[in-house]
Order: C-alpha cells, then sequence, then structure tokens
C-alpha cells in the first residue's frame, strides 16, 4: 500500500509540474500524460464506474465526454449508455485522441461501437443546439480559460432538462472547491441537482432548465 501512495504522490508531483508550465504558455497538458491519466492507479483513486453513476448517467443517452483525454472514463460510458445510446468523446489535442483510438481498437474494446471522436475546442462545440442528454467533465473545466464561455457552448448544445456533470478531484492542481464550481455553473444558467462524493473527489450535477411556457 506504501508503494502505491509513493507512486501515487510521484505521478501527481509531475502532473502539477507540467500543470504549471502549461499556464505559463498558455498550451494544452501535453498528450503524453495520457498515459497516466488512463492508469490504473488513476482508476483506483478515482473509480470510473462511481464517477459515472454520480454523474446521472443511464441507458440510452446521447453523452459529450468533454475534455476526454486518453479516454480513462470513455470505454466505460460506451457500456453504461449501450447499444442504443451514444458517446461523443471531444478533445482539442489530436494525441490524445490517437491515444483514445488504440484504446478502442483493444481487444476488450471491439465490440464498443457507439464511440465518435471528435477534435474541437469547447468553445466551439461541433453539435446542433439542444440535442444531447448529457455534458460529462472529469477535472476539466478548470484547464479551459474562458470557462464561461465553454459552459454557454455546454448549455446551447444541452437538450432542455438536459444534466451537466463536473467532477473535480483534489490531487489535481487546478481543483477548485464544490462552492467554485457551483457558482460558476449557476453563474451561466444551470440549476443545481445533485451534489455527491466528498471534498477530495465529488460530482456536482447540474440541468439545463426548461423552456418557460406563457400561460
Amino acid at each position: 500500500m506504501e508503494v502505491i501512495w509513493i507512486v501515487l504522490g510521484i505521478i501527481f508531483l509531475a502532473l502539477g509540474f507540467l500543470r504549471i508550465i502549461d499556464k505559463r504558455h498558455r498550451s494544452p497538458t501535453p498528450a503524453f500524460v495520457g498515459r497516466l491519466l488512463d492508469s490504473s492507479i488513476r482508476r483506483w483513486t478515482q473509480p470510473p464506474h462511481k464517477i459515472i453513476e454520480r454523474s446521472g448517467i443511464e441507458q440510452g443517452m446521447t453523452v459529450l465526454d468533454l475534455g476526454c483525454g486518453s479516454g480513462a472514463f470513455t470505454t466505460l460510458l460506451a457500456r453504461v449508455v449501450g447499444e442504443q445510446g451514444k458517446v461523443y468523446a471531444v478533445d482539442i489535442q489530436p494525441g490524445m485522441l490517437r491515444q483514445l483510438e488504440c484504446k478502442l481498437a483493444k481487444t476488450e474494446n471491439l465490440d464498443i461501437r457507439n464511440v465518435e471522436l471528435k477534435q474541437a475546442s469547447a468553445y466551439e462545440l461541433p453539435f446542433e443546439d439542444d440535442s444531447l442528454d448529457l455534458v460529462y467533465m472529469v477535472a476539466a473545466l478548470q484547464e479551459i480559460s474562458d470557462r464561461g464561455k465553454a459552459l454557454r457552448e455546454a448549455r446551447r448544445v444541452l437538450k432542455p432538462g438536459g444534466i451537466l456533470a463536473v467532477t473535480e478531484f483534489l490531487p489535481d492542481t487546478d481543483y477548485p472547491l464544490r462552492s467554485t464550481t457551483i457558482k460558476l455553473c449557476q453563474e451561466e444558467g444551470f440549476v443545481l441537482d445533485g451534489n455527491l462524493g466528498n471534498f477530495w473527489n465529488y460530482t456536482v450535477r447540474f440541468k439545463k432548465p426548461l423552456p418557460v411556457t406563457a400561460n
């Protein structure tokens, strides 16, 4: 157990150092970090099934995995939504998407046919208005420079009543307090729908308001 924590500490120190460099140069996290983000240690500290359950993801949904990286959660997402559902894995970095493509090509994932990879900015999502059931972000929102703009774009593509699920994890150097995440999303018109997890690893769920109908 001690060895695991030592390795975990080294990983997060390395990630922290890379994040500092990224912020100074205004560039995305290097794609080679994807191997760490999709490691067994990451899944041990941040169990994907627990985050997916907290996010409200269900069978048949059309889900946007925004800032999917190398796909630490994407394959399980695809299995949860099932054959009648769809997962759009979106990242701004081609290198991250190539790693996810390789992951999907592995023997154990060949049965997954409901994932579509798209390279895009969070500011210009390649989806129609009111077209998605759920936007899912894990340790991704705080990496975006203009978070308000990204949230407005997420709201645009969500169906009325659709869900925005934001998960944050304390060892991440960009970690915000839960109250910060709630305030940020509410300022962009989202309505709080669920508040789960603990101080170290939480998921906050919001809904896009239904349109107001005239009497």
